[in-house]
């Protein structure tokens, strides 16, 4: 059972209707201390499952008072343990079945996201190196060593907010990830360009040769690293082998784009190209699923709206990108 706990700083002349309204929600523990002459602390625990209903209470409720903060902590231990009783097996097990998708808040997510949508020094300089390891795997014809630029791409998490921002209806959060996005596939390609440039392509490599040949499996596989990557991003787990399969999807064949375009073959280049493409709309496609299916939304209603028709344009567009890039796989292969 996941446990987490909300410290809430709040007015005293707040504190008795907030104790009040706080009881309809599904809270194990909660205590109050007074630590000023005006303000009182109160801390809940509570099932992590649960956070949300709280947090989306604190901000429609106390909306625009500056003097109302809320902390969130993950717990790990609590004693004495919590034991649910029967009903609330009975009710957990119900909607188990029908929620698929266990998650964290949104509150959660949207702070994890803001930081993995900003480009960044250090993620600036992992992708020169994710890079430059990924182009010498490729040249080498070593799959250790491309699998080791996979480990050290940082691609899931501007990706993984890209889709956030998009179920979301966030169009400002949209475009900061959009640029961040950009970033870790045009550096790539930049520094596989002046490798293309200076050295022959190594068509001798397996790993380049399997970039340069696609297939409709190609979506497939770009579907399950998109859908893994947003399940491990919404249940906060370890994304750190999911971004190897997200990574798998995006930087090989960005690499041997560059490579081909470097050595001014643009006719081969085209193959690369679309199943880039390809891994992109499928990832963002299956992300943007995930999310929605998972139930993360805003809490006002006018973002609601806003949040419907940003994923399901969004939805449509990518799965018309799909559609179309399937259709040319299948008139290439055959």
């Amino acid at each position: 059972m996941e446990l987490q706990l909300i410290e809430v700083y709040i007015p005293l002349n707040r504190l008795d209707a907030f104790l009040t309204e706080i009881e309809q929600f599904h809270v194990i523990e909660k205590w109050h201390t007074k630590i000023s002459d005006k303000e009182e602390l109160v801390k809940i625990l509570i099932k992590k499952k649960h956070t949300e209903e709280i947090l989306d209470f604190l901000e429609v409720n106390d909306q625009g008072q500056e003097e109302v903060r809320a902390l969130l902590y993950n717990i790990s231990t609590y004693v004495p343990r919590v034991e649910p009783d029967k009903e609330e097996e009975i009710e957990e097990d119900s909607e188990e079945k029908q929620k698929e998708i266990t998650r964290a808040s949104r509150h959660e997510l949207y702070n994890v996201v803001h930081s993995s949508s900003t480009t960044s020094i250090n993620y600036l300089w992992m992708l020169v190196l994710s890079a430059v390891v990924a182009t010498a795997g490729i040249v080498k014809d070593s799959a250790a060593i491309v699998i080791g630029a996979m480990v050290i791409a940082p691609l899931i998490g501007p990706f993984t907010a890209l889709a956030f921002a998009a179920t979301l209806g966030d169009y400002k959060l949209m475009k900061r990830s959009v640029l961040t996005c950009l970033y870790g596939l045009v550096i790539p390609i930049a520094i596989a360009i002046i490798f293309g440039f200076i050295f022959p392509l190594p068509i001798n490599s397996d790993e380049f040769l399997a970039r340069t040949n696609i297939e409709l499996m190609d979506i497939v596989v770009a579907l399950a690293a998109g859908t893994a990557g947003a399940m491990s991003f919404a249940k906060r787990v370890s994304e750190a082998l999911v971004g190897v399969m997200v990574s798998v999807a995006l930087l090989p064949p960005a690499v041997v784009l560059g490579m081909m375009l470097g050595a001014l073959e643009f006719e081969q280049a085209l193959t690369p190209f679309i199943l880039l493409l390809v891994n992109i709309s499928a990832i963002l496609c299956s992300a943007i699923l995930v999310f929605w299916t998972s139930g993360i939304q805003p809490i006002n209603w006018s973002e609601i709206q806003v949040a419907n028709t940003s994923k399901t344009y969004s939805l449509i567009a990518v799965s018309i990108v799909i559609v179309i890039l399937a259709i040319l796989i299948f008139i290439i292969q055959f």
